[in-house]
């Protein structure tokens, strides 16, 4: 992973040597001041440390609809979602975003998190894509060294994509290309955002027309901070090897429940269906008296009683401390709780609502 030329933009502070988001600006100096202009007006953040894999072909989209875990083998040009790649039993191996663009499906994902499981070992989503290509009329290849990651989130982000000359596609997911960029608008981390594939040799061009036409520069440590109010997990950070899609709410908007043909499906659909997922991820409020937020991984304890562990912890500008966990489904939201040092809380508006269950009323009543 090489660094972005962003990181010598004024003010860009640099990463922390252990963190989740290498070789971009970690924040400009206010990280609480970056979330509260992006949720006012627009922040522009760098995530040009993404991988992103192009993938050209008359048969993109009917191969990729059996190897991905959502529907796409009618996915309209202009168009896009999330996927997943999961092993046989339903465990999420790899997140993406997905655009399809020109005749091209483009996704991005988290760089060096997104391993897949095969008989050979676990292989970079990449080779493991390459290995399911068979005789399909497709060409997947890396694209990280073409096109760079820069998200806009705020109210105003269509009005800063108009004037810069961008289109301003409608809807969530829906993407469009024009001056040499791929626009695709998405639904968090804030209700307005937007992602830019823009290209990478140009990467510190369109850093400085974005900041100059308003955007508020923002670190990862902001975007992280808004990322994790809304709910919104990350691969191996609020994921881990036994992550199923329904624990951390990636069904549907990743994992169709009826389509079938692809590998884990059948956990899906049937927790879906008939079971309910063994956890589920909630947004935790930390005790504001601990020196530190605790570490991805930290156990979260009831009494002596390991229920679950943290994902992302970070300081909301409104929300103080936080953080995304996993916790047990038997574990009562009112539950008193710690983290590492800190005592933490479920934030009962972050538990989720049942889904589906068709199934399960149906077992109710032939079981009554």
């Amino acid at each position: 992973m090489t660094s972005s030329p962003v990181l010598s933009a004024p003010g860009a502070i640099p990463p922390p040597e252990e963190t989740t988001d290498p070789g971009v600006p970690w924040h400009f100096g206010d990280p609480l001041g970056e979330q509260r202009a992006a949720e006012r007006g627009v922040g522009v953040t760098d995530r040009s440390h993404r991988e992103v894999i192009a993938v050209p072909g008359e048969e993109r989209l009917s191969w990729l609809h059996l190897v991905l875990s959502q529907h796409v083998s009618g996915l309209a040009d202009g168009a896009g979602s999330e996927a997943l790649v999961l092993d046989s039993q339903g465990r999420v191996d790899a997140h993406m975003v997905v655009s399809h663009v020109d005749g091209t499906v483009w996704l991005d994902t988290e760089a060096g998190a997104a391993t897949v499981g095969t008989r050979g070992g676990r292989v970079p989503l990449l080779e493991y894509l390459e290995q399911m290509r068979f005789w399909s009329k497709v060409e997947p290849r890396d694209a990280t060294g073409e096109v760079a990651v820069l998200s806009l989130v705020g109210p105003k982000t269509p009005e800063l994509l108009a004037e810069l000359g961008l289109p301003v596609p409608r809807g969530a997911y829906a993407s469009a290309s024009g001056g040499g960029v791929l626009v695709r608008r998405m639904p968090w981390p804030g209700p307005d955002a937007a992602d830019l594939l823009v290209p990478r040799e140009a990467l510190a061009d369109w850093w400085a027309r974005i900041t100059a036409a308003g955007a508020r520069a923002m670190g990862s440590l902001a975007f992280e901070a808004l990322r994790v109010a809304a709910l919104r997990p990350r691969l191996g950070v609020d994921t881990d090897e036994k992550t199923i899609p329904h624990e951390v709410s990636w069904v549907p908007s990743a994992a169709h429940v009826a389509k079938g043909c692809y590998r884990g499906q059948e956990t899906v659909s049937k927790v879906h269906n008939v079971g309910r997922p063994p956890r589920r991820m909630l947004l935790l409020h930390l005790d504001g008296a601990a020196d530190e937020l605790p570490e991805t991984g930290t156990p979260v304890t009831a009494g002596e009683r390991v229920v679950g562990r943290v994902g992302t912890a970070v300081q909301h500008h409104e929300l103080g401390p936080v953080a995304l966990a996993l916790l047990k489904r038997s574990v009562e939201p009112a539950t008193p709780l710690a983290a590492g040092g800190a005592q933490a809380a479920v934030d009962p508006d972050s538990v989720p609502g049942e889904q589906g269950g068709a199934g399960r009323a149906a077992a109710k009543g032939l079981r009554g």
